[in-house]
C-alpha cells in the first residue's frame, strides 16, 4: 500500500482508528457529506452483462444473446435502485477516458489522446508529436484533489494508468488520493492469480500489480483481493467518521484472459465460445461479485443510504468473441475497443444510491429515479461536474470542462444546459486509425484522416435512430447533412484545442470539408 507522504494525514488516520467502536454508529446518523464510489471496469462494453442496456423503439429494455451469456446479478440489483443509460459514451481506449473522468475534460482538451505505454511514447507513426503521453500533470485540477481539500478521505484501489513510469501521474497519491492500493503506470495485470503474485512470482512481470503481497501464494483472484482491500478502506473511513471518495478501478476485464476459477464452470464451451470467451465471462462475473460485496459492506456499516455508486466501463468491449466487425464481440453493436463504431465507445453506466430511502435528506436533495433506462446521450466528462454538484464544491475549472451535471437527468427531466453532442478524437493508430467522430441528434459522422494521401480523407455518415448498428453509410445520399455535421465537428475541435495527425512531411492534417 502507498500512503500519501503527509504526516498530518497519517497521524489523523491513526487517531481515528482508535475510536472506531464509538464513531461508527454516530457517523451513520450524523453524516452530512455523501460518500461517492466510482466503480470502474476495464474494457467493459455495453453488452458484457446480463443487464440489458439497449432498448426498443419505446425505450423498453431489449435482451440480446450476449445478455443471456453473462451473469451479472449485482449490476441488475444496482440498476433496480437507480438509473442506467442506454447511450453513455467513453473514449475508445483507456487512458483518455481515465483522464476525462478525473478532470471533466475531453481528450481534445487534456490531450491524452491515446492509451499510455508505461515505458515509452507510443504516439504511432503519424500521431501528433505534442500529444500528452505523460498523462495527468502537476497543477492539473482533479476530482480527487478537490474532494480531498473538502475533507474527504480519497482512496484509489486498482488500475490507475494515469501516467507512464517516472511521471507525476504514475503515482495516484500525487493527484489527490490519500491512499493508493495497486495503482501504477500499468494498464493490465501481469497475472490475475495470487499464486503468481499477480505477476511478481510468475507471469508478465513488467505489468505486476503492487501492494498485494499479503495475498501472494494464495488462491485469491485479483478481483477478490482488490475488493477485500477496498472494503477495508471503506470500513476505516467510516470508523474514522470521514466521508470517503473511492475510485475502485478493476483490472478486469483486461487481457490476459485468465479465468476466475470461482465462476468459469458457469460458462460451457461451444463452437462460438472458446476458452478465452469462457475466461472473459468468468472475469465479468467475478467483477460483479465484487460490486455485490461492496454494496453489502456499505449496508453492514450503515452508510449505504449516504453513498452514491457510479458504475461504468472505460471504453468499448474487448471480449474475445468473433472479429471486430463480426457478429459476436459487441453484438448487435458494431465494433469493439479501439474502433470508431458504437461498440468501441458505448459503455454501461449506472447511477444509484447504494440503498434507497425517501426519508434521507441527501436523497431528497439529489433524487435518482429507480429501475429506469434513460435515453439522454451523455459521456464520461459528465461524471466530474455531477460529483462536484453532489458534494457542493465549486468547479475551479470554470468553462474549461466539457461535461454537465447529470442530476436533472437522473430524475428523468430535460436539462437545457446538458450538451448531448459527442466528440471523440483519436489521432493515432490502433484498431481504428486516425479518426474523429461527432454525434449530434440522430446523426453520426466519422472522419478518417489519411496521412499517406492527405487530400483524400474518408467520410462516413450514419443515422443512429434508423440504423443504430451502423450498417448503412449514408454520406453519398446526404451531402448537405454531411457538410453540416463536418462544420459542427470542426468547430468543436477548434474550440477544444484539438491536436491532429501529421503526414510524412510533418504537415498537420486538419479535417477537410466535403463538397456540398
Amino acid at each position: 500500500m502507498t500512503i500519501k507522504p503527509q504526516l498530518t494525514k497519517v497521524i489523523k488516520y491513526s487517531l481515528c482508528t482508535t475510536i472506531a467502536s464509538t464513531a461508527m454508529p454516530l457517523f451513520a446518523q450524523q453524516q452530512v457529506k455523501p460518500n461517492v464510489i466510482i466503480f470502474l471496469v476495464d474494457d467493459m462494453g455495453l453488452m458484457d452483462t446480463s443487464l440489458p442496456f439497449l432498448t426498443d423503439s419505446n425505450g423498453n429494455p431489449e435482451r440480446h444473446p450476449l445478455n443471456d451469456w453473462y451473469r451479472t446479478p449485482n449490476m441488475e440489483r444496482l440498476a433496480e435502485q437507480g438509473v442506467s443509460f442506454s447511450k453513455f459514451y467513453a473514449q475508445s481506449v483507456s487512458s483518455p477516458s481515465r483522464a476525462s473522468i478525473l478532470t471533466g475534460k475531453n481528450s481534445t482538451r487534456h490531450k491524452t489522446t491515446n492509451w499510455i505505454n508505461s515505458e515509452s511514447n507510443n504516439r504511432s507513426k503519424y500521431g501528433p508529436k505534442e500529444w500528452n503521453w505523460v498523462g495527468i500533470k502537476d497543477g492539473d485540477i482533479t476530482l480527487p484533489k478537490l474532494l480531498q481539500e473538502a475533507g474527504y478521505k480519497t482512496i484509489h484501489v486498482g488500475k490507475a494508468h494515469f501516467g507512464p513510469i517516472g511521471s507525476f501521474g504514475e503515482e495516484p497519491c500525487n493527484i489527490g488520493f490519500d491512499v493508493n492500493i495497486g495503482g501504477s503506470s500499468i494498464g493490465q495485470p501481469g497475472s490475475y492469480y495470487g499464486e503468481d503474485g499477480y505477476g511478481h512470482i510468475k507471469g508478465y512481470k513488467p505489468r505486476a500489480v503492487d501492494d498485494l503481497e499479503k495475498y501472494h501464494g494464495t488462491a485469491t483472484h485479483l478481483s477478490e483481493a482488490l475488493t477485500i482491500e477496498a472494503n477495508r478502506e471503506i470500513t476505516e473511513a467510516v470508523e474514522a467518521n470521514e466521508p470517503f471518495f473511492l475510485n475502485f478501478a478493476h483490472y478486469a476485464l483486461h487481457a490476459p484472459f485468465q479465468p476466475d476459477k470461482r465462476f468459469v464452470e458457469n460458462y460451457p464451451l461451444s463452437t462460438d465460445k472458446k476458452q478465452a470467451a469462457r475466461a472473459f465471462a468468468s472475469l465479468v462475473e467475478g467483477m460483479d461479485k465484487s460490486l455485490g460485496d461492496v454494496m453489502d459492506k456499505l449496508e453492514e456499516l450503515g452508510v449505504a443510504e449516504n453513498t452514491l455508486i457510479i458504475f461504468l466501463g472505460d471504453n468499448g468491449s474487448d471480449a474475445p468473441l468473433g472479429s471486430e466487425t463480426g457478429p459476436f464481440s459487441s453484438a448487435p453493436l458494431r465494433g469493439k475497443k479501439g474502433s470508431v463504431y458504437e461498440g468501441g465507445v458505448r459503455i454501461p453506466f449506472i447511477a444509484a444510491w447504494a440503498k434507497n430511502s425517501p426519508k434521507n435528506t441527501l436523497q431528497r436533495d439529489h433524487s435518482i429515479n429507480q429501475d429506469e433506462i434513460l435515453q439522454e446521450r451523455s459521456s464520461i466528462m459528465d461524471i466530474y461536474p455531477t460529483i462536484l454538484d453532489l458534494a457542493d464544491i465549486n468547479n475551479p475549472n470554470g468553462n474549461d470542462i466539457d461535461g454537465n451535471s447529470l442530476w436533472k437527468t437522473f430524475e428523468g427531466k430535460r436539462d437545457s444546459k446538458h450538451n448531448t453532442s459527442i466528440l471523440m478524437h483519436f489521432p493515432h493508430e490502433h484498431r481504428g486509425d486516425y479518426f474523429t467522430t461527432f454525434i449530434d441528434g440522430d446523426w453520426k459522422v466519422i472522419y478518417h484522416y489519411n496521412p499517406k494521401n492527405p487530400t483524400k480523407p474518408k467520410y462516413e455518415l450514419y443515422n443512429l435512430a434508423n440504423d443504430p448498428y451502423e450498417m448503412e453509410d449514408l454520406y453519398k445520399e446526404n451531402k448537405k447533412t454531411l457538410f453540416n455535421m463536418m462544420k459542427m465537428m470542426i468547430s468543436q475541435l477548434e474550440k477544444e484545442g484539438a491536436i491532429y495527425p501529421i503526414d510524412d512531411d510533418s504537415n498537420i492534417l486538419k479535417p477537410i470539408m466535403p463538397s456540398k
